[in-house]
């Protein structure tokens, strides 16, 4: 008999998946059950089953009170190391963007005298300081800057980002300046 009726409980269930409900229990009335449609309106079932990929900000927020209630098991392992390794990537781009802003104006500054002014001096010096701040704030960043091939993709995109805004053509193909020399504050090409 007990088999019987865990089958119907089983099959009952099936059909609500499969129809899109579902039952619980009302808090106030524990012999009380309600049906309820399985829709991310239904805050019981959006809890359960936001997906990193429809919408990461209400993922990353269960994940974290996932981690507070030390509830471990349900994490979702994948997506949270991806994330964590995005966090260092953006904080590489971040440098990169500002490397190549940096050379941009330092190469327009070199081979346009004529156009030399002030907005062009402040955006070097921020840029600098940017760098600084960023990479006292992530110290490991600085091995990037000894790495010859990622110099040479700052090199490229800025002299690509220099020749469209500046129509100058005959940039030479490595950077003529040593890096130290790019990020010393008061250094500035002739």
């Amino acid at each position: 008999m007990q088999q019987g009726v865990v089958g119907v409980v089983y099959v009952f269930w099936l059909i609500l998946v499969l129809t899109g409900l579902a039952i619980y229990t009302v808090a106030d009335h524990p012999k009380k059950t309600t049906i309820m449609p399985m829709t991310s309106q239904n805050p019981r079932v959006a809890e359960r089953t936001t997906t990193y990929e429809a919408d990461v900000i209400a993922w990353a927020n269960r994940q974290a009170a996932l981690l507070r209630a030390g509830r471990f098991d349900e994490l979702d392992i994948e997506h949270i190391a991806e994330e964590i390794e995005d966090v260092g990537k953006s904080e590489q781009r971040e440098l990169a963007s500002r490397m190549a802003v940096l050379l941009t104006h330092l190469i327009k500054r070199h081979y346009q005298p004529e156009r030399r002014g002030k907005s062009w001096r402040l955006t070097i010096r921020n840029q600098r300081r940017g760098i600084e701040l960023r990479l006292a704030r992530t110290p490991s960043l600085k091995a990037m800057l000894q790495d010859a091939g990622w110099q040479q993709e700052i090199w490229v995109d800025a002299a690509g980002a220099a020749s469209a805004q500046a129509g100058l053509d005959e940039l030479p193909e490595q950077c003529p300046w040593a890096l130290e020399q790019v990020l010393m504050p008061d250094w500035l090409p002739d």
